[in-house]
């Protein structure tokens, strides 16, 4: 064999190679901040195909309230759907990350339902993955 081919023969076989070796990543993502929050704020909406087995997530980062301590808020994770929304349940995040379990399809959001401290939470990172 000439070298020509080896090579090229080599370098397919690395990008082969490397291409199956990439995480699974989830279906999808978004990230946010919030601020000024009170009990009953609703997240954006996402639509999630379920095309994976990811768990459902929100993860909160630099949470606090004001002239307070944070020490965690209830979210409720809702399916969005023609009449009454269903919720999945609530979950308390302590500025860490909740999750939910792998969710049918469908579209969601989530509803900060209270927090263990008075006035406004902030929030400066939030990251959603489902």
């Amino acid at each position: 064999m000439n070298r020509r081919l080896i090579r090229g023969l080599l370098v397919s076989a690395a990008v082969i190679g490397l291409a199956g070796a990439t995480p699974a990543f989830a279906e999808g993502s978004w990230s946010s901040s919030m601020s000024g929050v009170l009990p009953g704020f609703e997240s954006r909406r996402w639509s999630d195909n379920n095309t994976d087995a990811t768990s459902t997530s929100v993860a909160f980062a630099g949470c606090w309230v004001h002239e307070r301590t944070f020490r965690g808020a209830t979210l409720i994770v809702w399916k969005d759907v023609f009449g009454p929304d269903e919720s999945k349940g609530a979950r308390t995040n302590s500025c860490n990350t909740t999750s939910w379990g792998d969710l049918a399809a469908g579209s969601y959001y989530f509803e900060v339902d209270g927090f263990t401290d008075c006035c406004y939470l902030n929030v400066d990172a939030l990251t959603t993955r489902y």
